[in-house]
């Protein structure tokens, strides 16, 4: 492939897994990454989520950092909304300043959470609404000018961490084209404005400083194994755990039960957030890939490899990477 492939990892803790075994698996993916050619690994913040580890995100990122060397990691994304722009350009900043040149910061407006959530965060609920302005006066604490007179992100100034605007719809992509950022797309798991939100943020990009010309990361889901039978029962399973993870209300769905709430109009929204998914052998995913990344008209991938075990999906980016021709 001639555009560059990121890893999305979601610290998945897997069936039987705990939170320390799930971070080490990100340890151990963000180091092959990193010999393999992937471009870039992003963590999103997500709370109150027991199949995800990633909700100190920072914490997560200063972490990986130390355990290697090149690659680029970052937040895809911090949602803002839940912290005040000053935390977040100090904790950016120190990490930029530790681990110089390695470091993106993805921004989104959502709360990562549910309402319960959201009140044990002390989020406010009209928070989201001043997600333009906060974005500036982070943008501020980095790059300069501060839009708060006497107040200086200390690390943080003048470090010029590359933000990043997340969505999915067409609100984010119209904010980053406003500002000259680069713009994520959620598509992994919300694909349905893709095409529109990318359109409108090329159409109407307005160059910065910090870009001059559009660029678009847009996600897909990979499952690639050796034998396509075994990637389809690794994307069934992940199918599986989110039926528990959306309808479980605290216990496990057997297989049998999950297959029928798949089955039923409720569970064709899960089936639906999986709608850009790559599944196969390797030369198969690459193949959906370049289809996808041409749909999509992105200058870069973010592909999430689903499985729910730290070895396959190690695998998966393994063959992925060497199918893609990465590092090479």
């Amino acid at each position: 492939m001639t555009l560059p492939i990121s890893i999305l990892d979601l610290a998945t803790i897997g069936k039987g897994q705990t939170a320390r075994e799930s971070l080490a698996g990100s340890v151990a993916m963000a180091q092959l990454a990193e010999t393999l050619g992937y471009k870039r690994i992003w963590y999103a913040e997500h709370h109150n989520m027991s199949s995800i580890a990633s909700s100190a995100t920072s914490v997560l990122i200063a972490h990986v950092a130390a355990n290697t060397s090149t690659i680029r990691l970052g937040a895809g994304g911090i949602m803002l909304p839940n912290h005040s722009p000053l935390t977040i350009a100090e904790q950016f900043g120190t990490l930029e300043t530790l681990h110089p040149g390695r470091i993106d910061l993805g921004l989104g407006r959502a709360p990562g959470s549910d309402q319960n959530t959201m009140r044990a965060l002390r989020r406010d609920p009209m928070s989201a609404d001043s997600f333009p302005q906060d974005v500036q006066e982070l943008q501020g604490y980095l790059t300069g000018p501060t839009l708060i007179k006497g107040v200086e992100a200390t690390p943080g100034k003048g470090t010029n961490v590359p933000l990043y605007i997340l969505g999915s719809s067409l609100f984010g992509a119209k904010l980053a084209a406003a500002l000259g950022l680069p713009y994520a797309f959620a598509s992994h798991f919300a694909p349905n404005a893709l095409q529109d939100a990318v359109a409108a943020y090329r159409r109407e990009f307005k160059p910065s400083e910090h870009l001059a010309e559009p660029y678009v990361i847009a996600g897909a889901n990979v499952v690639a194994a050796d034998e396509a039978s075994y990637a389809h029962q690794l994307i069934q399973a992940t199918m599986r755990a989110r039926v528990s993870l959306f309808f479980g209300a605290g216990r496990e769905f057997t297989d049998d039960e999950a297959d029928m709430v798949l089955d039923s109009p409720q569970g064709q929204h899960i089936k639906q957030m999986m709608t850009y998914s790559a599944v196969g052998t390797p030369e198969t995913v690459v193949e959906y890939l370049e289809g996808f990344a041409k749909h999509a008209n992105a200058d870069e991938l973010i592909v999430a490899h689903q499985a729910n075990t730290t070895e396959d999906r190690l695998r998966s980016v393994e063959l992925l990477a060497k199918a893609a021709g990465l590092g090479a």
